[in-house]
């Protein structure tokens, strides 16, 4: 008996074997599948209704489809200005484009708005993605949002029965008006269903203008300290526990799969061998020369050494160097001892007499005589009384 060819044989649908792998989400894979791009067992199907097995060979535009990793979940802080997708029409900046290089191929759980911020969740599991994003699954979402305008917490009370706008039903939504600055208003409000624009929907349906817009939580994974722009990977065993059993069977998440093993990052000193900037050449260094240098103190012991070259600074010109008398030709060679017992070398000059002494000082202000000099034995500081004169 031939087997038809609707009839469906043990085994995964393609688009999900290819979600699991990592290349792409479930919808894109059997967009990839339209176009001609997946192959199995060397011919091109057309249809995302084929199942496939383990021993089935999967190509994507020629290359084999890659061996299934560990299922694994990042949390991300989105950032203003950046578009939830691979590739923008339009060229707008994406967070793909933004995560660090050392990061395998990841999928978004759900999506964020353009100007919305706050926590994302990435994963390298297409079907796990895909789960999360169920309604049905029952995460709740949580909102911060700055709104311009007023509204009372009575008219946010009415959301938790729903509301219907444009002819597009919102489920129940948890709504808390925080508080009141101005002509602004901070509110935190919990989605479950997570619709195109809901949250700025159905605050506009109320009259507000949604002005900041961040998401808090996700599940049971919270935002927390995580600064914008960083990632971080949840453990293996957190991820399981916050699945459950029940999300684990319906994603098919698997955690036995060996982890890649992430690539080494170069050493402080590795890194800078491998610094391609420009050093700029240095001249040889010449040899000093050995010299017995004879115009500072030198010690009677280390004579014909090699000795140090006294380096002389000066910190501007004298304006006295003409006053200052020249030195005695007839010095006097000595040898005295300093205080640890070694012998040096000195010379000594005669001292000048007290005559030959210039009677101004540095700036050429005239010295003091003797007799304007005050009398030591004099106990008064008041200048002495002249006597009257009697005539």
């Amino acid at each position: 008996m031939k087997e038809q060819p609707n009839q469906r044989k043990a085994g995964q649908r393609i688009a999900k074997v290819i979600a699991r792998a990592g290349l792409a989400s479930r919808r894109e894979a059997e967009a990839w599948i339209a176009a001609g791009r997946i192959a199995v067992n060397g011919t091109t199907i057309a249809s995302p209704a084929i199942d496939v097995t383990g021993s089935d060979h999967i190509t994507v535009d020629g290359e084999p489809l890659p061996e299934r990793q560990r299922t694994r979940l990042f949390l991300y802080h989105k950032p203003r200005g950046l578009m939830t997708t691979h590739a923008d029409p339009q060229g707008r900046p994406t967070i793909f484009q933004n995560l660090p290089r050392d990061l395998p191929r990841l999928i978004s759980v759900g999506r964020l708005d353009f100007n919305t911020e706050g926590l994302l969740l990435l994963t390298n599991d297409g079907e796990l993605a895909r789960v999360l994003e169920l309604p049905a699954t029952g995460w709740l979402r949580r909102y911060r949002a700055r709104a311009h305008g007023s509204v009372t917490q009575d008219r946010l009370d009415g959301l938790r029965r729903g509301v219907t706008i444009d002819d597009i039903h919102y489920g129940p939504i948890e709504a808390v008006l925080d508080r009141v600055q101005g002509s602004n208003a901070w509110l935190t409000l919990g989605i479950r269903e997570g619709k195109n624009r809901e949250v700025r929907n159905v605050l506009g349906h109320l009259g507000l203008g949604v002005t900041r817009l961040i998401r808090l939580s996700f599940g049971p994974f919270q935002l927390g300290e995580l600064g914008q722009g960083e990632v971080e990977e949840v453990r293996t065993r957190v991820l399981r526990e916050q699945l459950g059993d029940n999300l684990v069977r319906m994603s098919g998440a698997d955690f036995s799969a060996p982890r890649p093993v992430a690539p080494r990052k170069p050493r402080h000193d590795e890194a800078r061998q491998n610094a391609t900037r420009p050093v700029a050449p240095q001249k040889p260094r010449e040899k000093s020369k050995r010299r017995t240098s004879s115009d500072h103190a030198w010690r009677v012991h280390e004579e014909g050494q090699r000795t140090k070259k006294l380096h002389r600074r000066f910190r501007g010109a004298r304006s006295d160097r003409h006053q200052i008398p020249e030195r005695n030709e007839q010095a006097q060679s000595d040898i005295l001892t300093d205080r640890k017992g070694r012998q040096v070398a000195v010379e000594r000059y005669p001292r000048t007499s007290p005559n030959e002494t210039a009677q101004q000082d540095d700036h050429g202000f005239s010295r003091k005589s003797d007799h304007h000099r005050r009398n030591p034995g004099r106990r008064s500081h008041m200048p002495p009384r002249r006597p009257r004169d009697k005539s």
